[in-house]
């Protein structure tokens, strides 16, 4: 099976598009070729959204925040994570939006609902592209 081309794309770059790159690269590296990507530049992935992924044995620490420029043009899946902007136009074969809030500037407890969060989606994601339904 051909790897599907999976992009996460929110504003930043900063916390949940990297929450989700490291999620699909560790569950689903089999099936998937994943990138996150932003639509403005940031200096840093948040500390928090580092953080609560070493809590699950997941290393981001030398993630940085991409544009989209720096990922392939052509995308088979690009997932947006409510980012309450219009994202410009990426063409792909597949786009949905998981509408997820941003933790950023809460409590630990916030990154951590969103880590576990993104997993589920994570993981259903994996599981629709292994039965051949994206």
């Amino acid at each position: 099976m051909k790897k599907k081309v999976v992009a996460f794309v929110c504003v930043h770059n900063s916390c949940r598009s990297q929450m989700a790159e490291g999620w699909a690269k560790h569950l689903g590296g089999d099936v998937l070729e994943v990138y996150s990507a932003g639509t403005e530049e940031y200096p840093e992935v948040k500390h928090g959204a580092v953080q609560v992924m070493e809590e699950s044995l997941i290393d981001m620490s030398d993630h940085y925040p991409k544009l989209l420029s720096d990922i392939p043009a052509e995308i088979d899946i690009l997932i947006t994570m409510g980012c309450n902007v219009s994202c410009p136009f990426v063409p792909c074969k597949h786009q949905e939006d998981w509408g997820l809030e941003d933790p950023s500037g809460g409590p630990i407890e916030g990154f951590r609902n969103t880590r576990d969060l993104i997993k589920k989606k994570v993981e259903l994601l994996i599981d629709r592209v292994k039965k051949g339904e994206l």
